[in-house]
């Protein structure tokens, strides 16, 4: 029980890497807030962390609606008074093509989920995290971020600036209580990975149970890792 009767976020929860978060935090005692678009996929997964023994709460929400963002903190002041754990894994992928030809319609709307939705996220919580005294940041990055490749243009250039902007915000934050660091997943067996990569023979790569040992650490009261960019594979 690392992370009993903590208080989680989670968004982009309903599948993939973000419900096998959402599930192990259950086991390990902690309350999560589920927020994702589909509602049919987060009540399975309610049903599923109930029935581990674990409590969770639903957000359904298009978080491409930035706007909706700001709503999430007065209720959660309301009814929890912090958060300890915010996991910033919602994501879209848009498509393979080369940069000049990307349409900018779908460009645009992958940085608003990538990127701009995350900073609305922080600033509707931030004065949660700080109200916990142990608030943990984990943002959900990309090996593309780091090692750019040829027509993945909107998705890795969204997750570049994600990667600075959250560790941007761990040097604004390392003199208090929150630790932020930026967690890279590495090839997963996930819906994304599937459309990334459609030849490729998905039971070649780790499920995402197989990777959230990360997730878990970087959440606990105890943890001090803050400002570093981990890759979440070399964690067992």
């Amino acid at each position: 029980m690392r992370l009993k009767d903590r208080i989680a976020l989670i968004t982009g929860a309903s599948r993939g890497i973000g419900a096998a978060i959402a599930k192990q935090y259950a086991r390990e005692g902690a309350h999560v807030i589920l927020v994702a678009r589909t509602v049919g996929a987060l009540e399975e997964l309610d049903d599923e962390i109930r029935s581990l023994g674990g409590s969770a709460t639903l957000v359904p929400m298009d978080m491409e609606k930035t706007e909706l963002i700001d709503g999430l903190a007065a209720p959660l002041f309301e009814r929890f008074g912090k958060l300890d754990v915010l996991v910033a894994n919602a994501g879209m992928f848009g498509k393979l093509t080369p940069t000049p030809q990307y349409p900018p319609d779908l460009w645009e709307k992958v940085f608003k989920l990538n990127v701009h939705a995350n900073q609305r996220l922080l600033r509707a919580t931030h004065p949660l995290l700080h109200a916990s005294g142990t608030g943990r940041v984990i943002f959900v990055s990309s090996t593309v971020a780091r090692a750019p490749r040829a027509y993945w243009g909107a998705y890795a250039a969204s997750k570049a600036a994600l990667d600075n902007m959250a560790l941007t915000y761990a040097r604004e934050v390392e003199a208090g209580s929150i630790r932020v660091n930026v967690v890279n997943p590495g090839g997963t067996r996930t819906d994304m990975r599937a459309a990334a990569f459609p030849g490729e023979d998905p039971l070649t790569l780790p499920a995402p149970e197989d990777i959230v040992e990360l997730f878990v650490s970087l959440a606990e009261a105890g943890n001090t890792r803050h400002g570093e960019w981990l890759n979440a594979r070399d964690f067992k």
